[in-house]
């Protein structure tokens, strides 16, 4: 059992990306903050990831440019400069966000354990979390909260905070009705459902009374895929892909009744405002990747597609291993979806 530092006075959080992770993150945070109120928590964090936390209250944001290059190293060396932490939670394992850690003094700098601290990780760190086996992204982050002591419970708890105007918008948008939010694109196109299924879905989901809602960012991409269920379903779809801030689209998921969604930054921040997650998933393992809140609900051949192509089950495979192909999400049936669907609504 890793030995409590007694009322840390300081402590950094380094998570720069993605949204689904410092969704992830959040939990540890707060924890630290219910344990230790008086200890002042400073977070290097990406600019898009510290738009969505910025409703977080008593946390020092600072923002680092990873795309700068050197420069942002610079800049955060001279943002930090003179000050040293009690300690630093090393929360990402790639080799850019290691090089970060050397701008950052801390008597203690925390790490995963050796066989997760990828990319020489464990080179940047003086103290690793407990070994866990075959844990949920949150449940790893989760730890570096145990590690130091700030909890001793097993599961992580968010209480994500939602932004006042866009609570207020997002009320006189859908007028208190019942709505669900289909979020259909991941950051990959392989990972999205068919348009086929996605209006299908939306169908059936206006079928039972609900308004339906499409989200997701403004890329050309999103934009047509959304275009194309609106075009293909036989509802009145209201269409927010690329009109919304992520302090909107927290607002609007807050109060969704439930959210469709692949593996995406939205399935996580739905799930950290405890709102029910329908995750599809075919290229990742759910039981690491999905929406935590919502395991049941999650609609996966990834099992299935892993032992086609590995010939191991998930147990004997890498618990992160990832499966390969262009048109696997094809493989999630319309009735799949429903039964995940049907117990929420």
């Amino acid at each position: 059992m890793n030995q409590e530092i007694a009322f840390p006075s300081s402590i950094c959080i380094l998570r720069l990306s993605a949204i689904g992770d410092v969704c992830h993150a959040v939990a540890t945070v707060q924890a630290i903050q219910s344990k230790w109120p008086q200890c002042k928590i400073s977070w290097v964090i990406g600019k898009v990831e510290a738009n969505l936390l910025q409703d977080l209250e008593n946390i020092e944001f600072i923002i680092f440019d990873k795309k700068a290059g050197f420069k942002g190293y610079r800049e955060l060396y001279q943002r930090l400069k003179g000050r040293k932490f009690d300690q630093l939670l090393h929360m990402q394992v790639a080799l850019r966000s290691s090089l970060a850690t050397l701008c950052i003094k801390a008597k203690q700098k925390w790490g995963f354990d050796r066989f997760r601290a990828k990319e020489g990780q464990w080179l940047f760190t003086n103290k690793q979390i407990d070994v866990q086996q075959q844990p949920h992204v949150a449940e790893g982050f989760w730890a570096f909260a145990k590690a130091i002591g700030a909890t001793s419970e097993h599961s992580p708890k968010w209480h994500m905070p939602i932004n006042k105007k866009a609570q207020q918008w997002c009320q006189q948008l859908t007028a208190n009705q019942n709505y669900v939010v289909i979020s259909p694109a991941a950051s990959k196109t392989e990972r999205n459902w068919t348009v086929e299924g996605y209006a299908k879905i939306a169908d059936y989901i206006s079928s039972k009374g609900y308004q339906l809602i499409l989200s997701g960012g403004p890329s050309e991409i999103e934009r047509s895929l959304a275009s194309d269920i609106q075009s293909l379903a036989n509802n009145d779809i209201i269409n927010l892909v690329g009109n919304t801030n992520l302090a909107q689209l927290l607002a609007l998921l807050a109060e969704a009744k439930l959210v469709i969604a692949p593996d995406s930054g939205p399935a996580h921040m739905a799930s950290s405002v405890n709102t029910p997650v329908v995750g599809l998933y075919a290229h990742s393992n759910p039981g690491r990747t999905g929406p935590f809140n919502s395991k049941h609900l999650t609609v996966s051949v990834y099992a299935e597609l892993l032992t086609e192509q590995t010939g191991k089950s998930v147990a004997d495979n890498p618990w992160g291993k990832r499966v390969k192909g262009q048109d696997l999400m094809q493989r999630i049936t319309f009735d799949s979806v429903v039964e995940s669907v049907n117990q929420i609504i």
